[in-house]
């Protein structure tokens, strides 16, 4: 009987071994050096300036992933977007919302264009404008040189009307995957850089590369001059500048690095002030793995409960378009769940967006020094 089950133990072990190195898995993981998280010091040092936050509701909806404000009939109307591709009009005095439009996607990225349209970069779907009616239409889901846009995140939108927004992924499209965070996840887990920027003109309905070779980019916004943009780069905890004109032209460089964690939306506030969101502080295990892809590779095979995953944390920070912090808010208990960044309108208040929220916060700035 002890021979047995010896024996059945043995199989059993030698099935798991087999099972944790063998099973086929989505990755292919590549080897790079992560570098040492410094943690919540200096500029980041731990704060609760975003506990307590006010919402605003959105009903039986969820994700109000990104927001857009602008002025209509004297008052600032709030535009977020949600997971179920439902764009709603929220009006912030009356804390009342009406769905206007449904991308038939996951709605990510929102900004309004010069010509009074919002620009949606949807997941599932590519690059979007949406009327004042409500009415939206497919301006491109894939670039010039015919592949296709799998991942479309965010934007930023120049005076001339050039959208520049980011592919977070070539290989793990939001759709295919099932859902935005899976493919996010498979994309930080492989580290192959598959991501892109692109630029859509809508004058000659273009839609060429800009950048690529990234880990997952992200949150994009012009400088005040469109002379460049900035965007995060969520994979490699960096924000980055991409210069359009001017003698550096052409040329990339980083303004911010080795954050505490990973940064999501960036989008353009008042004054200057670039608005940013660390959606989850940095993975210890995450980090300890990026020079081994074989060992990345055994931990995708394990259970999702088992593999590295976003924790709640709430960070939300400002910087100029140089890279100097401005002002940083955090809740550690991260009450307001996977905050993914924020936007600042111009009526004195800080939206605040959110994966999975199920009302959408916002934070008062009436009275703050910057």
């Amino acid at each position: 009987m002890l021979k047995k089950i010896s024996l059945l133990l043995l199989i059993l072990i030698l099935v798991g071994m087999g099972y944790l190195t063998l099973w086929p898995v989505p990755i292919a993981p590549v080897a790079w050096n992560a570098p040492k998280n410094l943690g919540y010091t200096g500029d980041f040092t731990p704060n609760m300036k975003l506990a307590g936050l006010k919402t605003l509701s959105i009903g039986d909806h969820h994700g109000p992933e990104d927001v857009a404000g602008r002025i209509e009939d004297g008052e600032m109307i709030i535009y977020t977007s949600t997971q179920s591709g439902d764009i709603l009009r929220i009006n912030p005095r009356t804390n009342q919302y009406k769905v206007i439009a449904n991308t038939g996607g996951v709605a990510l990225g929102l900004q309004f264009a010069p010509n009074g349209n919002l620009i949606i970069a949807d997941a599932h779907k590519g690059l979007l404008s949406m009327d004042d009616d409500g009415k939206i239409t497919l301006l491109t889901n894939k670039a010039d040189d015919g592949s296709p846009i799998l991942y479309a995140d965010e934007m930023g939108i120049a005076k001339d009307g050039k959208i520049y927004f980011s592919d977070a992924s070539t290989k793990f499209g939001a759709e295919v995957s099932g859902s935005t965070l899976a493919g996010s996840l498979l994309e930080l887990m492989e580290h192959g850089k598959t991501g892109r920027m692109l630029v859509y003109d809508p004058a000659f309905n273009t839609t060429k590369i800009v950048l690529d070779n990234l880990s997952f980019p992200n949150g994009v916004a012009m400088c005040p001059d469109d002379a460049c943009f900035l965007f995060t780069e969520t994979g490699t905890y960096e924000v980055k500048r991409h210069w359009l004109k001017g003698p550096q032209a052409g040329s990339t460089d980083i303004i911010i690095d080795n954050l505490p964690g990973f940064p999501d939306n960036l989008n353009k506030g008042q004054d200057g002030r670039y608005w940013i969101g660390l959606v989850s502080p940095r993975s210890e295990a995450l980090d300890n793995l990026s020079a081994k892809p074989f060992l990345r590779k055994i931990v995708q095979r394990l259970p999702a409960s088992l593999r590295p995953k976003a924790v709640n944390y709430g960070f939300i920070f400002a910087i100029d378009m140089n890279g100097k912090v401005l002002a940083q808010y955090q809740d550690p208990s991260g009450a307001y769940p996977v905050a993914t960044g924020a936007t600042e309108p111009g009526d004195g208040w800080l939206y605040i967006g959110s994966l999975s929220a199920r009302e959408l916060g916002r934070k008062d700035l009436r009275g703050e020094t910057f």
